[in-house]
């Protein structure tokens, strides 16, 4: 499985309108049906530049999903955000191998 990561940062003067777009952009992503899950994280730490900072980690279902993904929906749907906030966000993208994964079991 992949980890398709985006972090952005969100200059405060657009956050509040970001986030209820961020909320919308999310089951659009997830509608390629490339990904199994997504999840939208805070990253808890203060930029130098200022801002919020996010993350959205979607699983891909496979590396294959990915490149489909890339081909056929990535750009349309990143001009999405880059039309609506422009200069006011920086986002960088990662890809992310899960090589195992553990679990905890609450008795």
């Amino acid at each position: 499985m992949i980890i398709y990561n985006v972090t952005v940062n969100i200059d405060e003067s657009i956050h509040d309108e970001w986030l209820v777009w961020i909320k919308e952009h999310i089951p659009q992503v997830l509608a390629t049906d490339n990904f199994t899950e997504a999840k939208l994280t805070r990253v808890l730490v203060e930029e130098d530049m200022g801002g919020v900072t996010y993350s959205i980690q979607y699983r891909a279902k496979s590396r294959d999903h990915l490149e489909a993904y890339y081909t056929h929906h990535a750009d349309r749907l990143r001009l999405d955000g880059l039309k609506k906030f422009a200069d006011k966000m920086l986002a960088f993208r990662t890809e992310l191998q899960i090589i195992d994964e553990f679990t905890v079991t609450i008795k």
